[in-house]
């Protein structure tokens, strides 16, 4: 597994993943719902979706927004078993042991208290992401 701080220095270099950004409502949900509250339902969405082997619709398995994890996961690489062997260097093709999933919710985690701090920058057009729908 890749360090955090090393994972983190990566993720700035690129374009896509830094281009990703809490909204209102996201913001919204993680202040009346509060870190611990979502930090259970980063491990259930890392246990249910990304944990399997070969997890259900993997690579489209994380929507792009309607939950603070959601964008935490994009984010931070933690949408899809290619993302994690990619960026986290955690191998596809096995069970996340617990070790791996609770290393997946820490980078959640940290990059959601790191939007805590910031202003939130104006979002895109949301009619140009298609699909993306909304678990609220």
């Amino acid at each position: 597994m890749r360090d955090l701080d090393d994972l983190f220095a990566a993720l700035t270099k690129s374009g896509f993943r830094r281009g990703f950004s809490l909204r209102p409502r996201e913001r919204a949900y993680l202040a009346a719902n509060g870190r611990e509250t979502v930090a259970e339902h980063a491990r259930a969405f890392v246990a249910q979706r990304l944990a399997p082997a070969e997890p259900a619709n993997d690579g489209r398995q994380t929507p792009f927004r309607g939950h603070p994890v959601f964008v935490a996961q994009h984010a931070t690489a933690t949408c899809c078993r290619s993302c994690l062997a990619k960026w986290h260097r955690i191998a596809a093709g096995h069970p996340l042991t617990a070790e791996e999933q609770a290393h997946a919710v820490a980078a959640i985690m940290r990059w959601l208290d790191a939007q805590e701090g910031q202003d939130a920058p104006p979002q895109p057009n949301a009619a140009s992401r298609r699909g993306q729908g909304s678990l609220f």
